[in-house]
């Protein structure tokens, strides 16, 4: 890996705050979120956004698709969805008198899976293999997925019922899960005028390029990580499958989703090495949806996010310089 210097990192920077403020012309008060989404573009990663309905969700993801240029799609999910309505289907056309292949609405750069975990298991595991491989194989042949490729999937952590749960599989091939949260009072207000007459979101128009983000995915994987921050990674990962409260910890891809979204952070703030802040930022959506705490600690209400604080808190920090 070669080594960046610092005018080298600005692009990114200054792309970062172009699609920022044209997804915040829609989306009121969330530019924490909206950074992390950008994090997950820049490493080319997926989103799980869950949160209660109505609070934009669906908004934000057709936002940033509008702010990068990219073609996009979006699926439905319910329960009599098939998987060949994701993936597409091999159809026999009588008039060329062959079997043409009719491409799903997974193969765009931006996918929005809203509501998934209302697909049956059969469904969703359509999507395992590309979420990390970028491909579709059917009837013994693989095509490839364009990029960049993202999916923003969407779920209601409250209402139950007529839902399948993501299995570990699923969620561990997110790299970040994250909630929006209620806004505050001014911030409400701030929508309910915005939205009073028309809808921003008609108005977007693309804020980069599809070659311009490809080029900063690939600059992101240069930005520095010193050894002492590799073992600070490594240890968070390896501390949480040794919590009293966790029965599985993350894996070994938690460990490149915190190092690879830690260089992507980096980047849009303007820097070309990490920092231990870095890092603690990205704990918690990174790790709480690939820990599975203990039937016990489930009964008592324990919270993920507490948890990964906690591991994050047994790590000593590595020393400056």
């Amino acid at each position: 890996m070669r080594t960046l210097v610092a005018e080298e990192i600005y692009p990114v920077r200054t792309m970062a705050e172009r699609v920022r403020a044209n997804v915040e012309r829609v989306i009121v008060g969330k530019g924490e979120v909206i950074d992390l989404v950008l994090v997950a573009l820049l490493c080319e990663g997926h989103v799980l956004l869950e949160d209660v309905p109505g609070i934009g969700k669906t908004m934000l993801a057709k936002s940033v698709a509008r702010s990068l240029g990219c073609t996009f799609r979006r699926i439905q999910f319910t329960p009599d969805l098939l998987p060949s309505d994701v993936t597409g289907l091999s159809f026999f056309n009588q008039r060329r008198q062959e079997f043409e292949f009719r491409p799903g609405p997974i193969f765009s750069q931006i996918v929005l899976a809203d509501e998934i975990n209302r697909a049956t298991p059969r469904t969703q595991s359509a999507l395992l293999e590309c979420m990390e491989e970028r491909q579709v194989t059917l009837e013994g042949e693989t095509r490839a997925l364009s990029r960049p490729f993202l999916v923003l999937a969407t779920q209601n952590p409250i209402e139950l019922e007529g839902t399948f749960p993501l299995p570990e599989a699923q969620l561990d091939r997110f790299l970040l899960r994250l909630t929006l949260g209620y806004p505050s009072e001014e911030e409400e207000k701030a929508i309910v005028r915005r939205f009073r007459s028309e809808n921003p979101l008609e108005e977007l128009t693309p804020a980069v390029t599809t070659e311009e983000l490809l080029a900063m995915q690939r600059l992101c994987r240069d930005v520095y990580v010193g050894e002492p921050l590799e073992d600070y990674i490594v240890g968070i990962v390896r501390a949480s499958r040794q919590h009293a409260s966790v029965e599985l910890g993350a894996s070994p891809r938690g460990s490149l989703a915190l190092y690879h979204t830690a260089q992507a952070l980096a980047a849009i703030n303007g820097r070309h090495y990490v920092i231990p802040d870095d890092v603690k930022r990205l704990a918690r959506p990174v790790l709480t949806h690939r820990l599975i705490t203990s039937a016990q600690m489930r009964l008592r209400g324990r919270d993920l996010a507490e948890i990964v604080t906690e591991v994050v808190e047994s790590v000593p920090v590595p020393a400056e310089g």
